[in-house]
């Protein structure tokens, strides 16, 4: 057992590894003007949309190094104690953010994205275990939550504050203050995280048998396909904040930090209701989804519906990131690492694809706010294939009741 105080020290540090994770993922968006106009200034200086299009690669090249790196990382790590993994995690992240502010190319930087996001799914994953085991049984998406709270918290203050930094000083420096601040994280996880072992009976094969499970599959197509509607927005917000709403450069934190606001309130409620209906904030959280992008791509011309629709995005894309994450984990409940690691590669897949998806749809000429109603019918989708998997389950007799019990034991296996 640990004292109370010890165990708010070391939530906080888990969630100061989200905050870092926001800040490396997100901070792209409101930077992707000054990152094409630098490294690639010949494509700049023929069309700013088309550079600025082709910048995204470096959002959909973090997101791919995510997904990659999320299942391969909890297979080989089964056996690993959790903070041992996180503290292992956040020393790649310090080499990874270090190499993208030096990259002196555009395709260099590509390359440094990936390797830093190889750590990504993984820490959300394990420090997500964590969490949960600290706060004990029936509190998953709560403890999922906290982590998932550092970067939704990030979004209102440190994405903002490190755009105005890349704005001023340029993007390599908004990169060296993100890989400073992982450095410090690393410190404070050593500190204060106790450790806690692995899984009883946790092994390569035991993770990589969720895979396995149709059921597996098909939750992390309805992840993929049904987020990648957020990202497909939150990817482009800079250019339409500028070029659509027809606000300055200096506008553009302060849209991330409304979107931020959103996000961390639709987090904290979004754990709750995991807690409560699993279902239902499913499928809740992806109709909320849905209209939020339609409003957006309606009123994002205006400043004022600008601001209100970034909100409303944000509130309704993490409102349903603790379901979702709860949601894997049930689905490989022999495989808890795997189940949390695979909802982040599910998720990046979304990140990828709403980034490549919203660039394709703005470079073939359809205006910014096109990528908004590219992520309308993506989310659509997702709704639909979240629909059909979890009436399968319901058609089975599968209650909420046994979800909330399968996951209490899952979060008890965790502590060890």
């Amino acid at each position: 057992m640990i004292s109370p105080s010890r165990r708010r020290m070391a939530l906080l540090a888990l969630a100061l590894g989200g905050f870092c994770l926001g800040l490396t993922e997100f901070v792209a968006m409101g930077l992707l003007p000054d990152v094409a106009h630098d490294l690639l200034p010949g494509d700049y200086a023929r069309s700013s949309p088309d550079a600025i299009s082709k910048a995204g690669w470096m959002i959909t090249s973090y997101a791919l190094g995510v997904v990659v790196g999320a299942p391969t990382i909890a297979a080989s790590t089964a056996r690993v104690p959790r903070r041992r993994l996180v503290v292992g995690l956040l020393a790649l992240f310090v080499v990874g953010t270090t190499a993208s502010a030096l990259a002196p190319s555009f395709g260099l930087l590509i390359a440094a994205r990936f390797v830093a996001a190889l750590a990504h799914g993984a820490y959300f994953g394990a420090a997500g275990l964590l969490a949960s085991a600290l706060l004990g049984p029936g509190n998953e998406g709560r403890g999922f939550a906290v982590v998932l709270g550092g970067l939704t918290t990030a979004n209102i203050f440190g994405v903002p504050l490190i755009t105005v930094l890349g704005q001023a000083a340029g993007w390599r420096a908004a990169y060296l203050a993100v890989a400073g601040l992982f450095a410090a994280t690393l410190l404070a996880v050593v500190a204060v995280v106790p450790e806690m072992p692995a899984a009883p009976g946790g092994s390569p094969r035991a993770e990589l048998a969720a895979f396995r499970l149709p059921k597996v599959w098909l939750v992390a197509a309805f992840v993929a396909i049904g987020s990648s509607g957020f990202f497909a927005v939150n990817s482009y917000i800079a250019p339409v904040t500028t070029h659509v709403a027809g606000l300055s450069a200096s506008a553009v934190p302060w849209v991330l930090a409304v979107m931020g606001v959103g996000m961390t309130l639709g987090n904290a409620l979004g754990g709750i209701a995991a807690d409560r209906n699993l279902r239902r904030s499913i499928l809740f959280g992806f109709t909320g989804v849905a209209a939020a992008a339609l409003l957006f791509a309606l009123v994002a011309h205006n400043p004022v519906g600008l601001f209100v629709s970034a909100f409303l995005v944000g509130t309704a894309a993490l409102f349903i990131a603790p379901p979702l994450q709860a949601q894997l984990i049930l689905a490989a409940p022999g495989a808890q690492l795997m189940g949390a690691a695979v909802n982040q590669s599910a998720m990046n897949v979304a990140n990828a694809a709403g980034a490549a998806i919203g660039g394709a749809v703005i470079g073939a000429g359809f205006g910014y706010l096109s990528a908004a109603w590219a992520g309308l019918a993506l989310t659509l989708v997702g709704l639909c294939l979240a629909f059909l998997s979890l009436g399968r389950d319901r058609g089975r007799g599968r209650g909420q009741g046994e979800d909330v019990a399968q996951l209490e034991r899952v979060s008890v296996g965790s502590m060890g």
